[in-house]
């Protein structure tokens, strides 16, 4: 069983009657304990642990040595613990996940700004660290030790330090909200502490798994044992917890006896889809739950957050994920706010590019009930999936479709509105990567204007002219004497924005145009315009060409 040196709790956490865990067997161990290596001297011994003020041969007087000039190989000298160097060890920021603040230590000046939290960013005593909404960071200490901090957290470190080259470190932090997961390195000596505080509790361990919240949710403070045996004890009372078992603590109460966690939940094949994004994840109902935590961590390091979210559901959608080898995993949480054992499964997000965009553009403003959507062909993509939704996170797509080509006009035609679209890429194998970004657009119902100029008569014809539209693009005009266009003088369609007619009697004219795309798709006709053709005009061939007024109705 692994020993743990009794951690001293501040004043002020023991005036809360907190909770103090440790490793399951306590001992009072003073001292470090070195096996003798060849070449070892008792001076080098001493330069390289021992701080300033404490001789070598204080070194030599405590562990009895008769001949400083020669230590034999493989026996063991006893470094009295009070006598080590002890350094300062930064911890490291090794992932961070959304807005992650770090702030400095108390005796800053107040106007020092706080920084954004960085992956490769060393933090320092007395800094604090927070996470916002959707937000997560993992830390490594000087002994591989990891900490994430999960979102809407607030830690506090109040000692971070080694012990020279001895291995051990003395790590403590304060969790004022939130949570933290701890996967602690075995202890390598007996002043290795790494301890926990929180509002009602003081959790310190030497090597084990565990899981610890600063009333989450409004619950009590709680622990939950994933690895390994932890002591807990606060008030006089004590109670050991082994794996799979976690308990809960008021400021100034007791902690609760070794409560069994909830078990992991039996995923539902069926509607677990993870082969592609968004990914699926469900789940039975655990009884005892009140709602399941679902996160997402990397394969390798599972430390690292990558996705994270509570739900009273037994399913989840995830809609964005990096790619690589990651591992999804949830537990249940009962009443008492104790988080149960993870339910995990791995899987691969598939590293192929999203397409890159083309139509239509971000915030682009549509006439078109059915547009079009086009995009570029990506490396390696064989099709493209196309998502059309009325939210950004597309919860519920109204289009879901899988395209061979570079093109896409839906069948379905969409209400006047905002929407989103995005596309992921296909490869031969069927494997589908990540989406792109989602591009807002809006549909509108007003029929575009496709500005007419004002037309233009001569010699006895009648040119008409209006905007050109987009590349491939023909156009269907037509004149009538009614505005409802019942009875046509003329319908044509024609590839350039121009018309030439002869020109008809005088008095009140319509005309409108139509857009066609180049797949033959019509769009709406645009609003109809007046033409007054003074009789004069009608009438004398060979007069001299006048310029008409074109009047909007």
């Amino acid at each position: 069983m692994r020993r743990l040196a009794a951690a001293r709790r501040p004043a002020a956490a023991a005036a809360l009657g907190g909770l103090l865990l440790l490793g399951a067997g306590l001992a009072q161990a003073e001292d470090w304990a070195y096996r003798v290596r060849p070449g070892d001297t008792l001076w080098d011994l001493g330069a390289k642990h021992l701080k300033v003020g404490v001789n070598w041969r204080k070194l030599q007087e405590y562990n009895r040595i008769a001949d400083p000039y020669h230590l034999p190989p493989g026996s063991r000298m006893q470094f009295p613990i009070g006598w080590l160097r002890i350094e300062p060890a930064k911890a490291r920021v090794i992932a961070v996940r959304g807005a992650v603040n770090l702030l400095p230590p108390s005796a800053a000046p107040s106007t020092s700004p706080a920084k954004l939290v960085s992956e490769g960013m060393r933090i320092g005593i007395g800094s604090r660290l927070e996470t916002g909404p959707g937000a997560s960071a993992t830390l490594e200490f000087a002994d591989g030790s990891r900490l994430l901090v999960q979102d809407n957290s607030s830690v506090v470190f109040d000692q971070l330090s080694s012990y020279g080259s001895t291995g051990m470190v003395d790590t403590r932090m304060r969790l004022r909200r939130g949570r933290t997961l701890n996967r602690v390195i075995p202890a390598k000596g007996p002043a290795s502490r790494y301890i926990i505080d929180t509002p009602s509790a003081t959790s310190s361990v030497r090597g084990t798994h565990f899981r610890v919240s600063a009333g989450d949710e409004g619950a009590a403070d709680a622990t939950e044992v994933l690895e390994g045996k932890v002591a807990v004890g606060a008030q006089h009372s004590q109670v050991l917890l082994r794996p799979g078992y976690g308990t809960v603590a008021a400021a100034g109460a007791a902690p609760a006896a070794p409560i069994a966690l909830l078990p992991p939940p039996a995923w539902s094949d069926p509607q677990t889809r993870l082969e592609q994004l968004p990914a699926e994840l469900a789940w039975a109902p655990v009884p005892g739950a009140v709602a399941y935590r679902v996160e997402v961590v990397r394969d390798d390091a599972p430390e690292v957050l990558l996705f994270e979210t509570r739900t009273a559901d037994t399913r989840v959608r995830i809609d964005e994920l990096p790619a690589g080898r990651q591992r999804a995993r949830v537990r249940a949480v009962a009443d008492n706010g104790l988080g149960g054992r993870d339910s995990e499964r791995s899987f691969v997000v598939h590293d192929l590019p999203p397409p890159l965009t083309i139509s239509p553009i971000d915030g682009q403003r549509i006439g078109l009930p059915r547009p079009r959507f086009e995009w570029a062909r990506a490396q390696g993509a064989e099709r493209t999936r196309l998502q059309v939704a009325a939210d950004e996170r597309f919860a519920q797509p109204l289009i879901d479709a899988e395209v061979d080509g570079q093109r896409f006009r839906p069948a379905l035609s969409l209400a006047p509105g905002q929407y989103y679209w995005r596309v992921a890429s296909r490869d031969a194998q069927g494997r589908v990567g990540r989406f792109g970004n989602a591009l807002p657009f809006q549909v509108s119902d007003a029929p575009a204007d496709p500005g007419l100029e004002a037309p233009q008569a001569a010699q006895g014809r009648l040119t008409l002219r209006w905007q050109k539209g987009e590349p491939g693009q023909r156009y269907r005009v037509q004149i009538a004497r009614k505005p409802d266009f019942s009875t046509l003088l003329l319908e044509e369609v024609v590839d350039v924005p121009q018309i030439e007619l002869k020109r008809p009697g005088g008095g009140r004219w319509y005309v409108r145009v139509q857009t066609v795309e180049d797949d033959g798709y019509a769009a709406a006709f645009g609003p109809p315009q007046e033409i007054r053709l003074p009789c004069r005009l009608c009438y004398g061939a060979g007069a001299a060409g006048a310029v008409l007024l074109l009047l909007a109705l």
